[in-house]
């Protein structure tokens, strides 16, 4: 099992930008899959971003693509979600999540694919 650390959240204008960070406590050397969900107030998780293990492939959800970046620096077991042009619909909780064993060119977009979670990051954007 995989435990998780987000940080990077906070309060930000609208049109500003924010770098989350996600790191694992665990070093594993299976294959890794991750990915990142945000909790809207009154709603439930929703995909956002998700990564291979390798990094080749990669799955945006339209409401964030062209804006959002996520990227993977497997040395260090850090997994990033590069955010510009943030509107105050993207406040939420953001949390990432892993999925360890799977196959390494796997991108998950489903919330049940992913065993392992963080305790989240809050995201405030302001108008």
């Amino acid at each position: 099992q995989v435990q998780l650390v987000e940080s990077g959240g906070g309060l930000v204008q609208a049109g500003g930008s924010l770098r989350l960070s996600c790191t694992t406590s665990q070093r594993t050397f299976r294959t890794m899959a991750m990915g990142w969900f945000r909790q809207v107030p009154g709603k439930e998780r929703e995909f956002v971003a998700g990564i291979s293990w390798t990094g080749a492939r990669t799955s945006y959800a339209d409401s964030v693509k062209g804006r959002f970046t996520i990227s993977a620096q497997n040395a260090k077991n850090t997994l990033y979600l590069e955010m510009n042009s943030l509107k105050p619909e993207d406040t939420a909780v953001y949390y990432c999540a892993a999925k360890v064993g799977s196959d390494y060119r796997m991108v998950f977009l489903s919330e049940a694919e992913y065993p392992n979670w963080g305790q989240g990051t809050q995201v405030t954007v302001s108008s």
